[in-house]
């Protein structure tokens, strides 16, 4: 049977260096949120879970607006707290026959399919519980985490970050390299989005 595979989507920040509710901003057919969505369902993943905290009745439209099932999770205290504390409230929302979830950045609409299929498929191959991906020595995301390592995630203190929990399992990431640079790319700024949206 293959392994179930979910996504936590973090969509909660101020978007303060943007100046403006960067996941609500328009992306192709969508918003930035809704296409980072629509990718990670094209591809088979279920369920999503989002974790929204800034902007919340604008991104909760955007969810709103797509034909699939979107769980949603709320980081109330986002101005003040970290990537891992929205990451901690997403996993609370993981159904129990869930084996492994994805970590995706919501400003990431550079999004390929074919990487987040890569992805699913390399653990369906190795069950490696720590994929990451690679391009040109550099890892990007989504990242993939395998239930051996939840327990340490929510475990994890105040202050303490992503980074943190990846030297701690240094030697257990498997890394995929890939031939896009897509998961080297986000959104924080407006040049960013001009770059991604090719209106430079």
């Amino acid at each position: 049977m293959e392994p179930k595979v979910a996504a936590i989507i973090l969509a909660a920040g101020a978007s303060r260096r943007m100046g403006q509710a960067k996941m609500t901003l328009p992306y192709e057919e969508s918003t930035v949120l809704g296409t980072v969505l629509s990718k990670l369902h094209t591809a088979d993943v279920d369920p999503l879970t989002v974790v929204i905290g800034g902007a919340r009745e604008g991104v909760e439209a955007a969810v709103s607006d797509l034909p699939f099932e979107v769980i949603r999770a709320y980081n109330l205290d986002y101005e003040h707290t970290e990537m891992l504390d929205s990451l901690k409230i997403g996993m609370q929302h993981l159904p129990a026959d869930v084996d492994a979830f994805l970590i995706v950045l919501g400003d990431q609409p550079q999004i390929q399919v074919v990487v987040v299929q890569a992805i699913l498929q390399e653990y369906a191959r190795t069950g490696q519980s720590l994929i990451i991906p690679s391009y040109r020595m550099r890892r990007g995301h989504p990242w993939l985490v395998g239930k051996a390592h939840w327990a340490d995630l929510s475990s994890m203190e105040a202050g303490q970050t992503m980074r943190d929990f990846l030297s701690r399992h240094q030697r257990k990431i498997h890394y995929l390299v890939v031939e896009t640079p897509s998961i080297l790319e986000d959104m924080d700024t407006p040049e960013d989005y001009r770059r991604a949206t090719g209106r430079e």
